[in-house]
């Protein structure tokens, strides 16, 4: 007879584990429980491995932090102090408002002008006048050089004697050029001939070059390079005459740094 207390056969006993679902049963097979400690070593993570393997890989140094960051200081500074210095020479501009000295030509006359063979004589007499628009600033014209031109054909040059400009004052300069048998190319002196049989008259150029200091006070600024130029001075010298006058009256020059 069958005992009904016998448990049917293909069912697992009461309080046995299931079976494993990939064929291996028993208790030594299962998972072990959330939370035990596993008895190896865990691997380091793989940009550890990457890092300590890699040959190019350089730690960072505390040397080159503390490098880095010095410099970061210095340019910092050097920033701020250009900031300051542009900021007080502006701020000294606004004050002093400096403005380039005017030129201005009173007259121009030429004496004993011979033209012959490519070769020319004569003797210029210019008088300029010089004004300081500067209402807080005084002027030092350490040197002045001028020449006389016809077009760009340089004539004949001379040097003008230092000089002191008080605040918006104005001063009265005077130069003498003077050229004997000075060759003349070919183009520049038919030009002249012609203009001279024309007209009447012969435009001349002048150019002058100061070397000039700003001064307010105690504060001086560096020396400046003022370049001036009077453009066609119509000098009024007939075919037949050997001297003339400048002609239109005075005339303002143009005047640049």
């Amino acid at each position: 007879m069958n005992d009904p207390n016998r448990p049917v056969t293909g069912y697992p006993a009461a309080g046995a584990p299931p079976p494993n679902p990939n064929g291996y049963g028993g208790a030594a097979h299962q998972q072990p429980p959330i939370g035990t400690a596993y008895p190896y070593a865990a691997p380091p993570p793989a940009s550890a491995v990457y890092y300590q393997n890699n040959p190019y890989y350089q730690p960072n140094n505390p040397y080159d932090a503390q490098r880095n960051t010095f410099l970061r200081r210095v340019i910092g500074m050097a920033i701020a102090a250009m900031v300051i210095a542009g900021t007080f020479v502006f701020i000294l501009w606004l004050i002093l408002r400096p403005r380039i000295p005017e030129f201005r030509v009173d007259s121009l006359s030429v004496s004993n002008l011979n033209l012959t063979n490519s070769l020319i004589s004569g003797k210029w007499d210019l008088r300029f006048t010089v004004r300081n628009p500067n209402k807080k600033m005084t002027l030092y014209y350490d040197d002045v050089a001028a020449a006389v031109f016809y077009d760009d054909v340089s004539l004949s040059d001379t040097t003008v004697p230092p000089f002191f400009q008080e605040k918006r004052a104005e001063t009265a300069r005077q130069a003498s050029f003077a050229t004997a048998g000075a060759y003349v190319n070919n183009r520049a002196f038919d030009q002249m001939n012609k203009e001279r049989s024309r007209k009447g008259a012969i435009g001349f150029n002048v150019r002058m070059v100061a070397r000039v200091r700003f001064r307010a006070g105690a504060w001086r600024a560096r020396r400046r390079f003022v370049r001036v130029y009077c453009k066609d001075l119509s000098v009024e010298v007939g075919s037949n005459n050997s001297s003339g006058t400048l002609l239109g009256g005075a005339r303002q020059c143009r005047v640049g740094l």
